[in-house]
């Protein structure tokens, strides 16, 4: 699963990254946690019942668009949105396309969630042992993400989820699913609600465990309201997954 990750670098670095002009408003983060707002990229043709791409144009060559989103899916049918659960913070990529919770979004609204690491907790005894896991560039990526947004016509939700799937070998020791992270060659196809199912589904693998780091860090990172520097710091000297 997913349950807490970092986005620690400076917002106008990410932003030349995805594409996004002007840069967002959104600060170092290094312990975000389900409920809160994250940082996340969707197409600007992202409602099925807008008018059509010919009718819109392709708006001087722009395709995407920032927006910040609640973490934990509030599907737009719901009577009610739940703000204080957890339960669709992740959905699995095996199932994403037939749970009634995710099919619409999985179709129609699926976004990039950026990030630059994301924590596990391995049993260690009687406690747990965080690890802060991310690329071996220590650049920034994304989540495959979905998005829905929820009203009562008098406020609206926009909220989103992160996809799962099963770890990789090196990340198998301390938890069996992890994130889905997608190639930056493939964010253009996830987020169009263009893009078919069948080629959805391909990009839905985990990353490969060579191009990974993970050190241990503090118990500090477990209480949702310590978001600092020291969320990160290394237990032990910094190793590869190999290490």
């Amino acid at each position: 699963m997913c349950g807490r990750f970092t986005l620690t670098t400076p917002a106008a670095e990410w932003a030349a990254l995805f594409e996004l002009d002007p840069v967002p408003d959104f600060e170092p983060r290094y312990n975000i946690a389900p409920t809160q707002q994250v940082a996340a990229v969707r197409s600007l043709f992202r409602a099925q019942h807008e008018e059509t791409r010919s009718e819109r144009g392709e708006r001087d060559g722009e395709t995407r668009e920032f927006a910040k989103l609640r973490w934990g899916l509030v599907p737009h049918w719901a009577k009610e949105p739940d703000l204080k659960g957890r339960t669709l913070i992740n959905a699995r990529s095996e199932t994403v396309a037939e749970r009634p919770s995710f099919r619409d979004s999985f179709r129609f609204r699926r976004c990039l969630v950026v990030a630059d690491g994301f924590y596990e907790w391995q049993p260690a005894g009687a406690r747990k042992q965080p690890y802060w896991i991310r690329l071996d560039t220590e650049a920034p990526f994304a989540f495959a993400g979905l998005w829905d947004a929820w009203t009562d016509g008098s406020e609206m939700i926009e909220s989103c989820t992160i996809l799962t799937t099963e770890a990789n070998e090196a990340l198998r020791p301390i938890h069996d699913r992890m994130p889905v992270i997608l190639d930056p060659a493939s964010y253009d196809a996830w987020i169009d609600p263009e893009t078919p199912n069948w080629d959805l589904e391909r990009l839905l693998t985990a990353w490969p465990s060579e191009s990974m780091l993970m050190h241990p860090v503090s118990t500090h990172v477990n209480h949702v309201g310590h978001d600092d520097p020291s969320c990160i710091v290394p237990e032990r000297p910094q190793t590869d997954l190999f290490g």
